[in-house]
């Protein structure tokens, strides 16, 4: 068994116990069923895996916390899944191969799945922070701003709203700042450095989202497990379409090319490292251009 799936491993179980936080024989079932349905099977998790590859880096001798914190993300992630999904914003009938929440549980129970799921993030990680009390504060305000306003997810979602959007700060804030929140909250939790951290983050936010809108013109819906074209039906910005798919892949190679030499000298430095050149090849696979003269990703022997 490898050290990824070991850590895998760890994070669905840390996400099942969180889920039991909002179970009981006698809450509305609907709503349990939808929770579930929103948060397995997952994705790649690599928030959560980001998280715990810092900490682990940093030294993480409360294991118990950083635990808390890349659980909490990860459900943060799921929330804003489910509602990025709803009628009101992309009407997606599909997520990770199966129906959304709202197409398989209906609108309202969506809006409350995804509501429960932001306040089982943080009633999880408070939880969790016994040992290291000083440490669960700035976990806490670290987390949150990632996915509030005036510049988390939320906002990130309302720019979707306005006739007037930079491209940059929207991806920054839609997919960014999760990303960011993930790399600083691995440090905190460690009781390192949360700002040496933030660059890791920040540039392979960027690259996430990046690699969303070429994924968005050149996937097949089934590789995807959602709908595609979305950008072009809701008009959203996109770098694909101010760059071009050639421009869009070369800023999503400089991009994670700078998210892995962000990466600070420490123990955990080589496995950080080649966890994110293999996630970047699992977003942009080399096989989509292998018929083009298009160089190997210059940052795949990093």
């Amino acid at each position: 068994m490898t050290a990824n799936t070991d850590l895998l491993k760890k994070i669905e179980r840390s996400l099942h116990d969180a889920l039991l936080m909002g179970e009981a024989k006698n809450s509305p079932p609907t709503l349990q069923k939808a929770i579930q349905h929103a948060v397995f099977p997952g994705g790649a998790r690599i928030r959560p895996q980001l998280c715990l590859a810092v900490a682990s880096a940093c030294g993480n001798d409360d294991a118990n916390l950083s635990k808390a914190a890349a659980t909490a993300i990860e459900l943060l992630h799921c929330a804003s899944l489910v509602h990025d999904d709803l009628p009101c914003f992309d009407n997606a009938a599909t997520r990770r191969g199966l129906p959304s929440v709202h197409a398989q549980y209906g609108e309202r129970i969506a809006v409350l799945t995804g509501d429960a799921l932001i306040v089982m993030a943080f009633q999880f990680l408070a939880s969790s922070g016994t040992r290291s009390p000083l440490r669960l504060a700035p976990l806490i305000k670290t987390i949150a701003a990632s996915v509030g306003a005036p510049h988390g997810i939320v906002a990130g979602q309302a720019w979707e709203c306005e006739s007037k959007v930079v491209l940059k700060q929207y991806q920054k804030e839609k997919t960014g700042a999760l990303f960011e929140a993930a790399t600083a909250a691995g440090a905190q939790a460690a009781g390192a450095d949360a700002a040496t951290w933030r660059p890791l983050g920040e540039w392979l936010g960027e690259a996430y989202q990046v690699a969303d809108d070429i994924r968005d013109v050149l996937a097949d819906q089934k590789l995807l497990g959602k709908p595609i074209g979305q950008d072009i039906a809701h008009d959203r910005p996109s770098s694909a379409k101010d760059l071009g798919l050639v421009g869009a892949v070369q800023h999503f190679d400089e991009l994670v090319f700078k998210a892995i030499h962000s990466i600070p000298a420490c123990k955990g430095e080589k496995i950080l490292r080649a966890l994110v050149a293999k996630e970047a090849n699992r977003l942009i696979p080399e096989a989509w251009f292998a018929d083009t003269e298009r160089p190997l990703h210059h940052f795949a022997a990093v």
